[in-house]
């Protein structure tokens, strides 16, 4: 019984310990500035992957993907964009923005120093 009677007392002395704690003030974050961009280019999936994958994502998410990727790889990361995690954006853009992903950051980029990395992954 008398220690029923201690714990009655830890517990109000814990309780009035906590009445008497001021509140947590919110936590105030400054994000540094978005430094990252996507590739400017005339393939008209450009705008349209800028337009709708910032939305939910900075274009570094796309730069860290691996240089190799195919065509395939890209047009279901949009796909799973749109179906897993409800990015709005129409079925009919899907081609334009894989298009350019594909050519800009994947398999089939060609740019300086990396002419033959679509036809090298091709022939494997």
């Amino acid at each position: 019984m008398r220690s029923h009677a201690n714990m009655a007392c830890v517990l109000k002395i814990a309780l009035a310990a906590l009445c008497a704690a001021p509140p947590a003030g919110a936590l105030d974050i400054t994000l540094p500035a978005e430094t990252a961009s996507f590739k400017a280019s005339n393939l008209p999936g450009y705008p349209l992957v800028q337009q709708n994958c910032l939305v939910c994502h900075s274009a570094q998410y796309v730069q860290f993907q691996p240089p190799s990727s195919p065509r395939g790889y890209w047009e279901a990361t949009v796909r799973k964009m749109k179906k897993t995690f409800g990015a709005q954006f129409a079925d009919e853009d899907i081609a334009a923005m894989v298009d350019y992903l594909v050519k800009t950051y994947g398999a089939e980029r060609v740019a300086a120093g990396e002419v033959g990395a679509s036809t090298a992954y091709a022939r494997r």
